[in-house]
Protein backbone atom coordinates (compact mmCIF):
# COMPACT_ATOMS: atom_id res chain seq x y z
CA UNK A 1 0.00 0.00 0.00
CA UNK A 2 1.45 3.42 -0.85
CA UNK A 3 2.57 5.64 1.98
CA UNK A 4 0.87 8.90 2.81
CA UNK A 5 3.52 10.82 0.90
CA UNK A 6 3.03 8.69 -2.20
CA UNK A 7 -0.75 8.93 -2.31
CA UNK A 8 -2.16 11.40 -4.77
CA UNK A 9 -3.54 14.57 -3.25
CA UNK A 10 -7.29 14.25 -3.56
CA UNK A 11 -10.42 15.46 -1.88
CA UNK A 12 -11.77 13.25 0.91
CA UNK A 13 -14.26 10.56 -0.06
CA UNK A 14 -13.54 10.73 -3.79
CA UNK A 15 -13.95 7.63 -5.93
CA UNK A 16 -10.29 6.62 -5.99
CA UNK A 17 -8.38 3.37 -5.64
CA UNK A 18 -7.24 4.32 -2.14
CA UNK A 19 -9.84 4.59 0.61
CA UNK A 20 -9.15 5.80 4.12
CA UNK A 21 -11.20 2.84 5.33
CA UNK A 22 -8.38 0.63 4.03
CA UNK A 23 -6.36 1.72 7.08
CA UNK A 24 -9.02 0.66 9.59
CA UNK A 25 -8.14 -2.57 11.43
CA UNK A 26 -9.96 -5.49 9.83
CA UNK A 27 -12.27 -7.48 12.09
CA UNK A 28 -10.77 -10.96 12.30
CA UNK A 29 -14.14 -12.45 13.23
CA UNK A 30 -15.54 -11.72 9.78
CA UNK A 31 -14.93 -12.48 6.13
CA UNK A 32 -16.16 -11.29 2.73
CA UNK A 33 -16.88 -13.11 -0.53
CA UNK A 34 -17.86 -11.58 -3.84
CA UNK A 35 -18.44 -12.21 -7.53
CA UNK A 36 -18.66 -9.73 -10.40
CA UNK A 37 -21.76 -9.53 -12.57
CA UNK A 38 -22.05 -11.72 -15.65
CA UNK A 39 -23.89 -11.85 -18.95
CA UNK A 40 -24.45 -15.47 -19.97
CA UNK A 41 -23.38 -16.38 -23.49
CA UNK A 42 -24.20 -19.53 -25.37
CA UNK A 43 -20.49 -20.18 -25.97
CA UNK A 44 -19.82 -19.94 -22.21
CA UNK A 45 -17.47 -16.98 -22.56
CA UNK A 46 -17.18 -14.90 -19.37
CA UNK A 47 -18.54 -11.42 -20.04
CA UNK A 48 -19.30 -8.63 -17.58
CA UNK A 49 -22.03 -6.07 -18.20
CA UNK A 50 -20.28 -3.35 -16.18
CA UNK A 51 -17.42 -2.93 -13.68
CA UNK A 52 -17.94 -4.27 -10.17
CA UNK A 53 -20.09 -1.75 -8.28
CA UNK A 54 -20.43 -3.30 -4.80
CA UNK A 55 -18.41 -2.00 -1.88
CA UNK A 56 -17.96 -3.28 1.66
CA UNK A 57 -15.92 -2.95 4.83
CA UNK A 58 -15.55 -4.94 8.05
CA UNK A 59 -13.52 -3.18 10.69
CA UNK A 60 -12.71 -3.28 14.38
CA UNK A 61 -12.54 0.12 16.05
CA UNK A 62 -11.78 -1.08 19.58
CA UNK A 63 -12.53 -4.07 21.78
CA UNK A 64 -16.22 -3.14 22.08
CA UNK A 65 -16.89 -1.45 18.72
CA UNK A 66 -17.10 -3.15 15.33
CA UNK A 67 -18.61 -1.80 12.11
CA UNK A 68 -19.66 -3.65 8.95
CA UNK A 69 -21.24 -2.43 5.74
CA UNK A 70 -22.29 -3.62 2.28
CA UNK A 71 -23.13 -1.10 -0.45
CA UNK A 72 -24.83 -2.15 -3.68
CA UNK A 73 -24.09 0.61 -6.17
CA UNK A 74 -25.83 1.28 -9.45
CA UNK A 75 -24.88 3.43 -12.44
CA UNK A 76 -21.24 3.31 -11.40
CA UNK A 77 -19.27 3.22 -8.17
CA UNK A 78 -19.34 6.92 -7.32
CA UNK A 79 -22.14 6.83 -4.74
CA UNK A 80 -21.20 3.43 -3.28
CA UNK A 81 -17.59 4.43 -2.81
CA UNK A 82 -18.54 7.77 -1.25
CA UNK A 83 -21.05 6.13 1.10
CA UNK A 84 -18.61 3.41 2.19
CA UNK A 85 -16.00 5.94 3.28
CA UNK A 86 -18.22 8.67 4.63
CA UNK A 87 -20.56 6.49 6.67
CA UNK A 88 -17.64 4.94 8.53
CA UNK A 89 -16.37 8.43 9.34
CA UNK A 90 -19.82 9.56 10.50
CA UNK A 91 -20.02 6.67 12.98
CA UNK A 92 -16.48 5.97 14.18
CA UNK A 93 -14.85 9.39 14.53
CA UNK A 94 -16.09 10.18 18.01
CA UNK A 95 -19.85 10.14 17.47
CA UNK A 96 -20.36 7.15 19.79
CA UNK A 97 -18.49 8.66 22.73
CA UNK A 98 -20.79 8.99 25.71
CA UNK A 99 -23.71 7.24 24.00
CA UNK A 100 -25.29 4.90 26.52
CA UNK A 101 -28.88 4.27 25.45
CA UNK A 102 -30.25 2.45 22.42
CA UNK A 103 -31.97 5.58 21.20
CA UNK A 104 -28.73 7.56 21.30
CA UNK A 105 -26.85 4.92 19.31
CA UNK A 106 -29.68 4.59 16.78
CA UNK A 107 -29.71 8.36 16.34
CA UNK A 108 -25.98 8.23 15.52
CA UNK A 109 -26.75 5.71 12.77
CA UNK A 110 -29.67 7.75 11.45
CA UNK A 111 -27.63 10.95 11.36
CA UNK A 112 -24.81 9.10 9.61
CA UNK A 113 -27.08 8.18 6.70
CA UNK A 114 -28.49 11.72 6.50
CA UNK A 115 -24.99 13.23 6.58
CA UNK A 116 -23.81 10.89 3.82
CA UNK A 117 -26.77 11.87 1.65
CA UNK A 118 -26.20 15.58 2.20
CA UNK A 119 -22.47 15.31 1.63
CA UNK A 120 -22.89 13.33 -1.56
CA UNK A 121 -25.37 15.78 -3.09
CA UNK A 122 -23.02 18.64 -2.21
CA UNK A 123 -20.14 16.81 -3.90
CA UNK A 124 -21.91 16.74 -7.27
CA UNK A 125 -22.63 20.48 -7.40
CA UNK A 126 -20.38 20.99 -10.43
CA UNK A 127 -22.25 18.29 -12.35
CA UNK A 128 -25.59 19.90 -11.54
CA UNK A 129 -24.33 23.30 -12.69
CA UNK A 130 -23.08 21.86 -15.97
CA UNK A 131 -26.35 20.05 -16.51
CA UNK A 132 -28.37 23.21 -15.91
CA UNK A 133 -26.17 25.12 -18.37
CA UNK A 134 -26.72 22.50 -21.08
CA UNK A 135 -30.48 22.54 -20.52
CA UNK A 136 -30.54 26.31 -21.01
CA UNK A 137 -28.78 25.88 -24.37
CA UNK A 138 -31.66 23.76 -25.69
CA UNK A 139 -34.73 25.81 -26.79
CA UNK A 140 -38.10 25.06 -25.23
CA UNK A 141 -40.91 23.48 -27.21
CA UNK A 142 -38.88 20.73 -28.90
CA UNK A 143 -39.68 17.07 -28.41
CA UNK A 144 -36.96 14.51 -27.82
CA UNK A 145 -36.60 13.58 -31.51
CA UNK A 146 -36.36 17.21 -32.66
CA UNK A 147 -33.90 18.04 -29.92
CA UNK A 148 -31.56 15.25 -30.92
CA UNK A 149 -31.80 16.12 -34.63
CA UNK A 150 -30.79 19.73 -33.99
CA UNK A 151 -28.46 19.40 -30.99
CA UNK A 152 -26.98 15.88 -31.03
CA UNK A 153 -23.79 16.86 -29.19
CA UNK A 154 -25.68 18.63 -26.42
CA UNK A 155 -28.04 15.70 -26.01
CA UNK A 156 -25.14 13.23 -25.78
CA UNK A 157 -23.44 15.36 -23.13
CA UNK A 158 -26.69 15.74 -21.24
CA UNK A 159 -27.32 11.98 -21.30
CA UNK A 160 -23.81 11.31 -20.01
CA UNK A 161 -24.35 13.77 -17.15
CA UNK A 162 -27.73 12.25 -16.31
CA UNK A 163 -26.13 8.83 -16.13
CA UNK A 164 -23.50 10.14 -13.73
CA UNK A 165 -26.12 11.92 -11.64
CA UNK A 166 -28.09 8.67 -11.43
CA UNK A 167 -25.33 6.98 -9.45
CA UNK A 168 -26.78 5.70 -6.20
CA UNK A 169 -26.46 2.84 -3.76
CA UNK A 170 -28.33 0.61 -1.38
CA UNK A 171 -26.66 0.29 2.01
CA UNK A 172 -26.85 -2.06 4.97
CA UNK A 173 -24.70 -1.27 8.00
CA UNK A 174 -24.27 -3.34 11.16
CA UNK A 175 -22.77 -1.90 14.33
CA UNK A 176 -21.64 -4.02 17.27
CA UNK A 177 -21.33 -1.66 20.23
CA UNK A 178 -20.79 -2.74 23.84
CA UNK A 179 -22.12 -6.23 23.22
CA UNK A 180 -25.23 -5.15 21.34
CA UNK A 181 -26.11 -5.26 17.64
CA UNK A 182 -27.69 -2.46 15.59
CA UNK A 183 -28.59 -2.66 11.88
CA UNK A 184 -29.55 0.21 9.57
CA UNK A 185 -30.40 0.04 5.88
CA UNK A 186 -31.80 1.77 2.83
CA UNK A 187 -32.64 -0.09 -0.36
CA UNK A 188 -32.67 -3.85 -0.76
CA UNK A 189 -29.36 -5.05 0.66
CA UNK A 190 -30.09 -7.49 3.49
CA UNK A 191 -28.97 -8.38 6.99
CA UNK A 192 -29.76 -11.84 8.38
CA UNK A 193 -29.06 -12.81 11.99
CA UNK A 194 -28.88 -16.55 12.62
CA UNK A 195 -29.54 -17.49 16.24
CA UNK A 196 -30.69 -20.53 18.17
CA UNK A 197 -33.83 -20.64 20.28
CA UNK A 198 -34.40 -22.46 23.57
CA UNK A 199 -34.79 -25.75 21.67
CA UNK A 200 -31.45 -25.28 19.87
CA UNK A 201 -33.23 -24.60 16.58
CA UNK A 202 -31.33 -22.22 14.32
CA UNK A 203 -33.60 -19.31 13.45
CA UNK A 204 -33.02 -16.78 10.70
CA UNK A 205 -34.15 -13.24 11.47
CA UNK A 206 -34.10 -10.57 8.77
CA UNK A 207 -32.96 -7.34 10.43
CA UNK A 208 -33.28 -5.15 7.33
CA UNK A 209 -36.23 -3.94 5.29
CA UNK A 210 -36.44 -4.36 1.50
CA UNK A 211 -37.35 -0.91 0.23
CA UNK A 212 -38.91 -1.95 -3.06
CA UNK A 213 -42.30 -1.98 -4.77
CA UNK A 214 -43.36 -5.15 -2.94
CA UNK A 215 -43.16 -3.39 0.40
CA UNK A 216 -46.70 -2.40 1.44
CA UNK A 217 -45.46 0.16 3.96
CA UNK A 218 -43.45 1.89 1.26
CA UNK A 219 -46.41 1.89 -1.12
CA UNK A 220 -48.51 3.48 1.62
CA UNK A 221 -45.88 6.17 2.12
CA UNK A 222 -45.85 6.90 -1.61
CA UNK A 223 -49.65 7.08 -1.72
CA UNK A 224 -49.61 9.65 1.07
CA UNK A 225 -47.36 11.76 -1.15
CA UNK A 226 -50.01 11.73 -3.87
CA UNK A 227 -48.66 9.04 -6.19
CA UNK A 228 -50.93 6.56 -7.96
CA UNK A 229 -50.05 3.41 -6.05
CA UNK A 230 -51.79 1.04 -8.47
CA UNK A 231 -49.80 2.46 -11.36
CA UNK A 232 -46.63 2.29 -9.29
CA UNK A 233 -47.37 -1.29 -8.22
CA UNK A 234 -47.73 -2.42 -11.83
CA UNK A 235 -44.47 -0.84 -12.88
CA UNK A 236 -41.05 -2.24 -12.09
CA UNK A 237 -39.28 1.06 -11.52
CA UNK A 238 -39.63 4.36 -9.74
CA UNK A 239 -38.03 6.79 -12.11
CA UNK A 240 -34.76 5.12 -13.06
CA UNK A 241 -34.46 2.63 -10.19
CA UNK A 242 -36.37 -0.12 -8.40
CA UNK A 243 -35.83 0.93 -4.78
CA UNK A 244 -37.97 3.37 -2.81
CA UNK A 245 -34.98 4.42 -0.68
CA UNK A 246 -31.31 4.84 -1.47
CA UNK A 247 -28.26 7.03 -0.99
CA UNK A 248 -27.42 9.28 -3.92
CA UNK A 249 -29.22 9.27 -7.31
CA UNK A 250 -30.07 12.94 -7.64
CA UNK A 251 -32.39 12.40 -10.60
CA UNK A 252 -35.08 10.63 -8.52
CA UNK A 253 -34.68 13.12 -5.69
CA UNK A 254 -34.00 16.72 -6.62
CA UNK A 255 -34.99 15.97 -10.21
CA UNK A 256 -37.93 13.65 -9.55
CA UNK A 257 -40.46 15.89 -11.34
CA UNK A 258 -38.80 15.06 -14.66
CA UNK A 259 -40.24 11.53 -14.39
CA UNK A 260 -43.89 11.26 -15.35
CA UNK A 261 -44.77 8.67 -12.70
CA UNK A 262 -43.14 10.77 -9.94
CA UNK A 263 -44.12 14.29 -11.00
CA UNK A 264 -47.31 14.38 -8.91
CA UNK A 265 -45.51 13.68 -5.63
CA UNK A 266 -45.85 16.37 -2.97
CA UNK A 267 -42.23 15.80 -1.86
CA UNK A 268 -39.22 13.74 -2.82
CA UNK A 269 -40.57 10.17 -3.09
CA UNK A 270 -37.17 8.43 -2.90
CA UNK A 271 -35.57 9.10 0.47
CA UNK A 272 -32.38 8.30 2.37
CA UNK A 273 -33.97 7.82 5.80
CA UNK A 274 -32.79 4.41 7.09
CA UNK A 275 -34.77 1.72 8.83
CA UNK A 276 -32.97 0.85 12.07
CA UNK A 277 -33.27 -2.36 14.07
CA UNK A 278 -31.79 -2.92 17.52
CA UNK A 279 -30.48 -3.22 19.88
CA UNK A 280 -30.07 -6.97 20.07
CA UNK A 281 -28.04 -8.40 22.93
CA UNK A 282 -25.30 -10.62 21.55
CA UNK A 283 -25.67 -13.57 23.90
CA UNK A 284 -24.82 -17.22 23.33
CA UNK A 285 -27.89 -17.70 21.13
CA UNK A 286 -26.53 -15.34 18.44
CA UNK A 287 -24.51 -17.51 16.04
CA UNK A 288 -23.57 -15.47 12.98
CA UNK A 289 -24.62 -12.47 10.89
CA UNK A 290 -24.91 -12.26 7.10
CA UNK A 291 -24.82 -8.93 5.24
CA UNK A 292 -25.40 -9.17 1.50
CA UNK A 293 -26.08 -7.23 -1.65
CA UNK A 294 -29.26 -7.91 -3.61
CA UNK A 295 -27.44 -10.01 -6.18
CA UNK A 296 -26.91 -12.88 -3.73
CA UNK A 297 -30.45 -13.66 -2.68
CA UNK A 298 -31.98 -12.64 -6.02
CA UNK A 299 -29.72 -15.06 -7.89
CA UNK A 300 -30.79 -17.91 -5.60
CA UNK A 301 -34.46 -16.97 -5.97
CA UNK A 302 -34.22 -16.81 -9.75
CA UNK A 303 -32.36 -20.09 -10.07
CA UNK A 304 -34.38 -22.22 -7.64
CA UNK A 305 -37.73 -20.47 -7.39
CA UNK A 306 -37.54 -20.77 -3.61
CA UNK A 307 -39.93 -18.76 -1.49
CA UNK A 308 -37.73 -19.14 1.58
CA UNK A 309 -34.49 -17.73 0.31
CA UNK A 310 -33.30 -16.60 3.75
CA UNK A 311 -33.60 -20.16 5.03
CA UNK A 312 -31.75 -21.53 2.02
CA UNK A 313 -28.95 -19.01 2.46
CA UNK A 314 -28.60 -19.95 6.12
CA UNK A 315 -28.41 -23.64 5.21
CA UNK A 316 -25.69 -23.04 2.66
CA UNK A 317 -23.75 -20.93 5.17
CA UNK A 318 -24.01 -23.64 7.85
CA UNK A 319 -22.81 -26.19 5.31
CA UNK A 320 -19.73 -24.10 4.58
CA UNK A 321 -19.00 -23.46 8.25
CA UNK A 322 -18.60 -27.22 8.56
CA UNK A 323 -15.95 -27.56 5.84
CA UNK A 324 -14.10 -24.25 5.46
CA UNK A 325 -11.10 -23.18 7.52
CA UNK A 326 -11.59 -19.37 7.43
CA UNK A 327 -14.54 -17.00 7.51
CA UNK A 328 -13.46 -15.53 4.19
CA UNK A 329 -13.56 -19.08 2.87
CA UNK A 330 -17.08 -19.50 4.24
CA UNK A 331 -18.32 -16.28 2.60
CA UNK A 332 -16.64 -16.98 -0.74
CA UNK A 333 -17.81 -20.59 -0.82
CA UNK A 334 -21.44 -19.51 -0.29
CA UNK A 335 -21.11 -16.98 -3.11
CA UNK A 336 -19.45 -19.50 -5.42
CA UNK A 337 -22.14 -22.10 -4.84
CA UNK A 338 -24.96 -19.68 -5.63
CA UNK A 339 -23.11 -18.38 -8.68
CA UNK A 340 -22.69 -21.94 -9.95
CA UNK A 341 -26.36 -22.77 -9.37
CA UNK A 342 -27.49 -19.63 -11.20
CA UNK A 343 -25.04 -20.22 -14.04
CA UNK A 344 -26.04 -23.87 -14.54
CA UNK A 345 -29.75 -23.07 -14.60
CA UNK A 346 -29.30 -20.28 -17.13
CA UNK A 347 -27.00 -22.27 -19.38
CA UNK A 348 -29.26 -25.33 -19.33
CA UNK A 349 -32.27 -23.34 -20.50
CA UNK A 350 -30.34 -21.96 -23.48
CA UNK A 351 -31.84 -18.53 -22.89
CA UNK A 352 -29.92 -15.31 -22.55
CA UNK A 353 -29.67 -14.10 -18.99
CA UNK A 354 -27.45 -12.23 -16.63
CA UNK A 355 -26.51 -11.93 -12.99
CA UNK A 356 -25.79 -8.88 -10.87
CA UNK A 357 -22.76 -8.18 -8.66
CA UNK A 358 -22.69 -10.23 -5.47
CA UNK A 359 -21.18 -9.45 -2.07
CA UNK A 360 -21.57 -11.46 1.14
CA UNK A 361 -20.11 -10.47 4.51
CA UNK A 362 -20.10 -13.08 7.29
CA UNK A 363 -19.62 -12.07 10.92
CA UNK A 364 -19.25 -15.00 13.27
CA UNK A 365 -20.25 -14.72 16.92
CA UNK A 366 -19.91 -18.27 18.27
CA UNK A 367 -20.85 -20.70 15.50
CA UNK A 368 -18.48 -23.71 15.33
CA UNK A 369 -15.77 -23.58 12.67
CA UNK A 370 -14.20 -27.00 13.30
CA UNK A 371 -11.52 -26.72 10.61
CA UNK A 372 -10.36 -23.23 11.58
CA UNK A 373 -6.67 -22.61 11.04
CA UNK A 374 -4.75 -21.74 14.20
CA UNK A 375 -1.66 -19.57 14.08
CA UNK A 376 1.31 -21.41 15.70
CA UNK A 377 2.96 -18.11 16.60
CA UNK A 378 0.13 -17.23 18.95
CA UNK A 379 0.42 -20.40 21.02
CA UNK A 380 3.14 -21.51 23.40
CA UNK A 381 4.70 -24.95 22.99
CA UNK A 382 4.91 -27.22 26.00
CA UNK A 383 5.67 -30.87 26.61
CA UNK A 384 3.21 -33.24 28.24
CA UNK A 385 0.27 -30.89 27.68
CA UNK A 386 -3.20 -31.56 28.98
CA UNK A 387 -5.41 -31.34 25.89
CA UNK A 388 -9.09 -30.49 26.26
CA UNK A 389 -11.40 -30.85 23.29
CA UNK A 390 -15.08 -30.08 22.88
CA UNK A 391 -16.56 -32.43 20.27
CA UNK A 392 -18.75 -30.78 17.62
CA UNK A 393 -21.52 -32.98 16.34
CA UNK A 394 -22.48 -32.53 12.71
CA UNK A 395 -25.85 -31.22 11.58
CA UNK A 396 -28.20 -34.09 10.77
CA UNK A 397 -29.62 -34.51 7.30
CA UNK A 398 -33.22 -34.42 8.55
CA UNK A 399 -33.23 -30.72 9.43
CA UNK A 400 -36.55 -29.51 10.72
CA UNK A 401 -37.76 -26.04 9.77
CA UNK A 402 -40.69 -24.41 11.45
CA UNK A 403 -43.35 -22.58 9.48
CA UNK A 404 -43.14 -19.48 11.65
CA UNK A 405 -39.40 -19.08 11.43
CA UNK A 406 -36.35 -20.55 9.85
CA UNK A 407 -34.40 -23.01 11.90
CA UNK A 408 -32.42 -26.18 12.07
CA UNK A 409 -33.39 -28.70 14.71
CA UNK A 410 -29.96 -29.61 15.88
CA UNK A 411 -28.16 -30.34 19.11
CA UNK A 412 -24.72 -29.71 17.74
CA UNK A 413 -24.67 -26.30 19.37
CA UNK A 414 -24.66 -27.85 22.85
CA UNK A 415 -21.03 -27.52 23.85
CA UNK A 416 -21.57 -28.16 27.54
CA UNK A 417 -20.15 -31.69 27.31
CA UNK A 418 -16.38 -31.64 27.30
CA UNK A 419 -14.05 -34.60 26.91
CA UNK A 420 -10.64 -34.35 28.53
CA UNK A 421 -7.66 -36.42 27.44
CA UNK A 422 -4.18 -36.36 28.91
CA UNK A 423 -1.10 -37.18 26.90
CA UNK A 424 2.32 -38.00 28.37
CA UNK A 425 5.65 -38.14 26.67
CA UNK A 426 7.22 -41.58 26.28
CA UNK A 427 10.63 -40.04 26.60
CA UNK A 428 10.46 -40.83 30.34
CA UNK A 429 8.82 -43.73 32.16
CA UNK A 430 5.44 -43.06 33.80
CA UNK A 431 6.99 -43.18 37.30
CA UNK A 432 9.86 -40.85 36.43
CA UNK A 433 10.48 -38.06 38.88
CA UNK A 434 10.42 -34.46 37.62
CA UNK A 435 13.97 -33.92 38.97
CA UNK A 436 15.25 -36.81 36.79
CA UNK A 437 14.31 -34.92 33.61
CA UNK A 438 17.34 -32.65 33.91
CA UNK A 439 19.78 -35.53 34.50
CA UNK A 440 22.51 -36.41 31.97
CA UNK A 441 21.73 -39.12 29.45
CA UNK A 442 24.20 -42.01 29.50
CA UNK A 443 26.05 -42.70 26.24
CA UNK A 444 24.38 -45.37 24.24
CA UNK A 445 27.31 -46.06 21.82
CA UNK A 446 30.61 -47.48 23.18
CA UNK A 447 33.63 -46.12 21.20
CA UNK A 448 36.29 -47.55 23.53
CA UNK A 449 37.26 -50.40 21.17
CA UNK A 450 37.61 -47.94 18.29
CA UNK A 451 39.98 -45.72 20.27
CA UNK A 452 42.03 -48.71 21.47
CA UNK A 453 42.58 -49.86 17.88
CA UNK A 454 43.50 -46.34 16.74
CA UNK A 455 46.11 -46.03 19.53
CA UNK A 456 47.49 -49.49 18.72
CA UNK A 457 47.87 -48.70 14.99
CA UNK A 458 49.49 -45.37 15.84
CA UNK A 459 52.09 -47.08 18.05
CA UNK A 460 52.81 -49.67 15.35
CA UNK A 461 53.11 -46.95 12.74
CA UNK A 462 50.45 -48.54 10.57
CA UNK A 463 47.87 -45.77 10.93
CA UNK A 464 46.85 -44.63 7.38
CA UNK A 465 47.84 -41.13 6.28
CA UNK A 466 45.13 -38.50 6.65
CA UNK A 467 43.69 -40.15 9.76
CA UNK A 468 42.82 -37.73 12.56
CA UNK A 469 45.69 -37.15 14.94
CA UNK A 470 43.47 -35.48 17.49
CA UNK A 471 41.06 -37.56 19.50
CA UNK A 472 37.47 -36.32 19.30
CA UNK A 473 35.88 -35.69 22.66
CA UNK A 474 32.18 -36.46 23.09
CA UNK A 475 30.38 -34.44 25.69
CA UNK A 476 27.61 -36.10 27.59
CA UNK A 477 24.47 -34.06 27.96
Amino acid sequence: MPTGAERPASMPFQDSQYNWTDDLPVCKQSGVGFSTNQIYREDGYRQEEHPFEDRSFHCRYDDSTFLYGVFDGHEGTKAANFAMQRIAAEILLGQLIGKATDEEVKEVLRQAFIAVEKGYLESIGDLLAERTSLQFDIPDGLNSYETYQKFPDLVDKLNALNCELSAGTSAVVALVFKGRLYVANVGDSRALLCKTDSNQVLRVVQLSVDHDLRNEDELLRLSQLGLDVESVRQGSHLGNQENTRCLGNYLVKGGYREFEELASSAAEPIIAEPEIHGSIELDESCRFLLLMSRGLYKSLEEATGTEQVNKELALIAVEQFRVQSTLTGVAQAVVDKIVRIHHDVNMSTLTSGKRDDITLLVRNFNFPLPHALKSPTSQSVRFNPVVQTAPIRTIPDNEDFSSTGTGITDDNFDTSTTETSTTTSDMYPPNARITDRNAKIKPYVDFSEYYENVDKRRQEGTLPEGSPSVRIKFIEV
